[in-house]
């Protein structure tokens, strides 16, 4: 089996593996660029595996002409600038010690232990120059068949990094086949390791689940999540059983991982996935409006036209209800709009606090009206 996608053919990434060859390296392209491209999926990051140490690379390369940047230099990554592509290169390793969170790693120049050490089988793929692919674990099968498989044993892999746990999750979401199911040992090993969450930042979390829900539909793998306690060890407190009913109202919006938060709810979404401060203000805001009886054009004004799409796809999966007619249009509609009576038009009669309580009043019915009534019906 050979890649043959346009990213391997570049000529800055063909030169940079015949600089490696000819000073007698393995260069082999490695995990998400060779996945992705036996998947028809397209290729954000090439990264090549080598059997050359860091100073190594760097110094083949920079003599060739390529501009280097020790992006990860002590766990043996250079970046490799080549005719304008980045390569992320980096020496086969072995993992020493493992914490949970962090590996203390050491070069290796076998490529079955580098291939070891890696998560899931469908990211041990390795390829040469040419296209051609190497399958040092026996990976290829699930890849082909889309079934998500640890490398190994389970529960050893998830234990050198429970952050694994979510990329199970987020790897089936994305990569999985839905009919074929989740990996039943795998999903096992990930319950009975659940614990080891607590022990992960937050930031990390959080970065991980933002992957997850913006995946095309990420229903399966949270319902996955749910049934074996591990999305409440994620994000207590929240429900996954309207999400799926969401995802197939989306249709063809685009899906984002914004939406999908607002419906799960959680009791500190926030602090359990260290949202930034406008995030955290955005999630609020969509669900505080969920329940509420604003129209759609009402919405629109008051939260933009994203938000306002967020808080209708919500509410339509909650209460199981169809989407309000022409809901787009409407909401274009509460965009372009402006409100016909601004601070101006109650002074000098009103200031200070009573004139903002007259504006809030005068904006909640306007937002009542579903913004139809006139400068005179709001100053009557």
């Amino acid at each position: 089996m050979k890649i043959s996608d346009d990213w391997i053919g570049h000529p800055g990434t063909q030169a940079l593996c015949k600089v490696l060859a000819q000073a007698g390296c393995q260069a082999l392209f490695v995990g998400g660029c060779v996945r992705n491209s036996l998947l028809g999926v397209p290729v954000a990051d090439i990264d090549i595996a080598t059997n050359a140490r860091p100073e190594i690379v760097s110094n083949l390369a920079e003599t060739a002409g390529f501009r280097v940047v020790p992006t990860g230099i002590e766990h043996g990554t250079v970046t490799v600038i080549a005719q304008g592509l980045a390569h992320e290169v980096t020496t086969f390793r072995r993992d020493v010690e493992t914490d949970g969170r962090r590996a203390v790693v050491a070069f290796s120049s076998d490529v079955v232990e580098d291939a070891a050490r890696r998560d899931f089988t469908m990211n041990a793929l390795y390829a040469r120059a040419d296209g051609s692919v190497l399958d040092p674990l026996g990976g290829l099968p699930d890849l082909i068949a889309r079934r998500v498989r640890f490398v190994g044993e389970p529960q050893a892999r998830i234990r050198e990094d429970y952050l694994r746990i979510l990329r199970f999750f987020r790897f089936y979401a994305v990569y999985g086949d839905p009919e074929g199911g989740i990996d039943a040992e795998g999903l096992a090993a990930c319950a009975g390791n659940a614990d080891g969450i607590n022990g992960l930042s937050r930031e990390r979390v959080g970065a991980e689940m933002r992957k997850l829900l913006g995946a095309r539909d990420p229903a399966p793998a949270i319902a996955a999540m749910a049934q074996t306690g591990i999305l409440a060890k994620v994000l207590p407190g929240s429900d996954a059983k309207a999400l799926c009913i969401l995802v197939h109202l989306e249709g063809d919006e685009p899906p984002r991982w914004q939406r999908r938060l607002a419906i799960l709810g959680g009791a500190d979404p926030g602090r359990a996935l260290r949202l930034s401060r406008t995030e955290i203000g955005s999630n609020a805001a969509v669900r505080a409006e969920i329940g509420s009886p604003l129209t759609s054009a009402a919405l629109g004004w008051k939260l933009g036209a994203e938000a306002a799409s967020d808080v209708l796809l919500c509410r339509a999966a909650l209460f199981e209800t169809h989407l309000p007619r022409n809901w787009q249009a409407e909401i274009a509609r509460g965009v372009a709009s402006t409100i016909p009576v601004t601070a101006a038009d109650l002074m000098p009669a009103l200031r200070g606090r009573a004139l903002g309580k007259k504006l809030h009043e005068i904006q909640a019915r306007w937002l009542a009206s579903d913004l139809y009534l006139r400068k005179s019906d709001l100053l009557a």
